[in-house]
This record gives structure tokens, sequence and C-alpha cells, in this order.
């Protein structure tokens, strides 16, 4: 088995370290997958703490037969000159081009199938996979790991929402003043002028219009008419998206088509680990111990992808 440093968007303003895993002994070309980050700036592993989901997964599917091309994300690498670029950092510019030049640099490797390659998109990586598809990526099918169908302003209300009800003293009074601040600034997002959300600052180089742009492009609008294969997978003791809100979301809005497959992990938490804590409030703690991706999850992405390339 191989692991190749490859540079995704090489002759490009931001060019990306990336690692592709491809299996020994492979007969004719092969299925192929392109990981995609949640939200912040990540490493190629999507490295959390002691844990490493994303080289977990490349190399438990490499063992089974399946390569995948991982990179370091656009605001990890380069986050200091998209700022200074003076623009505001969009979701394309941050997510969705890279993933796309992935994709097609999978295509274009002889080894791959080019016909055979899946996105496996986490968290925010998740929500954005119709919509990469959609622009570009053109995937065989979408993995979508511990994603939501609600909109990421939704997503961030009600997460401090539940960290400030579970605080007390001096820590519940600084999540009311924040709760409150964000509140205010979300107010309206869908009405205000675009270049107005543009100039709005909210930290680490994000604007207001990261949030409308998120929310103009709902998760809905690319799974409810897309006819390719979809698995959506969902930890059952994740506390940043919950099995019993999003999850059964998830369920409801994709009831009755037949190319969606569901599962539902117990015990496992947002990375696919086993979890410490179902609280939010445990999250500083949650990720700080080396654990892996059990077999089971990798398996299952594994049978999937085998079970839509025949």
């Amino acid at each position: 088995m191989a692991q190749e440093k490859v540079t995704v968007g090489m002759n490009s303003d931001y060019p990306l370290n990336g690692n592709l895993c491809i299996p020994d002994h492979t007969s004719g070309p092969i299925p192929a997958a392109v990981f995609v980050h949640g939200s912040g700036s990540s490493d190629m592993d999507e490295h959390v703490g002691g844990i490493r989901p994303f080289k977990d997964l490349a190399e438990g599917l490499m063992k089974k037969g399946i390569a995948s091309l991982r990179y370091d994300k656009r605001t990890h690498v380069h986050g200091r000159k998209m700022v200074k670029s003076g623009k505001p950092i969009t979701i394309y510019d941050e997510t969705i081009e890279d993933a796309i030049k992935a994709a097609q640099m999978l295509k274009n490797d002889p080894r791959i199938n080019p016909d055979q390659v899946f996105i496996i998109g986490h968290s925010m990586g998740a929500m954005l996979a119709g919509r990469i598809d959609a622009e570009g990526g053109d995937f065989a099918g979408l993995i979508m790991m511990a994603g939501t169908p609600y909109p990421l302003d939704e997503i961030l209300r009600r997460q401090i929402n539940e960290m400030n009800g579970d605080a007390k003293g001096i820590l519940k009074w600084i999540l009311q003043k924040q709760q409150k601040k964000i509140e205010e600034q979300f107010e309206g997002l869908y009405e205000r002028d675009i270049e107005e959300l543009k100039q709005t600052k909210m930290g680490g180089g994000a604007t207001l219009y990261y949030f409308r742009e998120m929310g103009d492009h709902p998760v809905s609008m690319y799974l409810k008419n897309n006819e390719k294969p979809i698995l959506i997978m969902q930890g059952e003791k994740d506390f940043q998206v919950k099995a019993d809100i999003d999850y059964k979301a998830f369920r409801e809005m994709l009831e009755g088509k037949q190319n969606v497959t569901f599962r539902l992990f117990p015990g496992l938490n947002h990375v696919f680990v086993t979890a410490k804590s179902d609280r939010i409030a445990d999250s500083k703690n949650e990720y700080k111990e080396e654990r892996h991706i059990p077999d089971d999850v990798i398996q299952t992405i594994a049978d999937w992808i085998f079970q839509n390339t025949k």
C-alpha cells in the first residue's frame, strides 16, 4: 500500500499539500474518495486533540481496496493570505473549489476509475457534499458523516444556547453575552443587503455573508431530487449535531428515497470514535484522548462503495 505526497491546486494561488492513498495489487482502475473537512481550520487528517479521523478512514479504506485523497484545508494553510486579500472568505473559496480540484485530480489518475469517485464529507463537509457535487465535483455518490440539513447559523445558535444552559457562574455570564451578540448579528440575516453582510466581520476572517451563503444553498436543495447513491452516517452520542434532531430530520426529509442509506452508530461521537460524554459542555475534553475510528464504520463505507460500483 502506498501513500503518495501530492499537491491539490499546484499552479493556483493556494496550493495545498495532500496525501493520495493507493492500495497495493490493484487490478484495473479502482474506486476512490475525496475527503472534505468540517468547519474551521483543519489539516489533511482533520486532526483534533488525539484523534485523526481522515487518516483513520483513508488508511482503513486503503486496506479494503479503495483509494482516497485528503489535503490540508485552504484556511489552514493560507488563512492569513486570504484575510489580507481584503475579500470576504466565501464557502466556495474555502472549501468547494479545492474539493472539485481534488475530484478532478483523482479522475485524471489512470489507476482510478473516473466513474467511481465518491465524496466523503464530514460535518460541514457533509452539509456541502451535494453542492460540491452539483457545482463540478460530479461524484458517483455522496457519503455524509455527521451532517445536518439545518442552516449553519441555526446550528451555531443551538450549540451556544445548549452550552449556556449547562454553564454556571462567570462562564454562564460570558456565554449569555456571546449568545446575545450572535442573536443580534444574525437578526434579519436573510433580508439584509449582501454587500453589507460581506463587510460585517464575525471573527477568524469570516463575515456574516459566510453564514448567508450557507443558508442560501440549503442541503435540501441538493438532496431532495438527487438520484445518486447517498449514505448518511451519524454517531448516536454526537453532541454537535444530534441523532434525535439532525439525523431524524434527514430521515424525514428523504423518506422513501430508494437511493439513500442511513446508518446510526451507537456510542460514537461527532468524529466517529467512542464517546466520552454526550454533553456539549464537555467538548474541551471529548477529543483529547487518542482514539481511532472502529472498523465497522470503515467497513460500512467500503461495503457501500463497492455495492455502488458494480
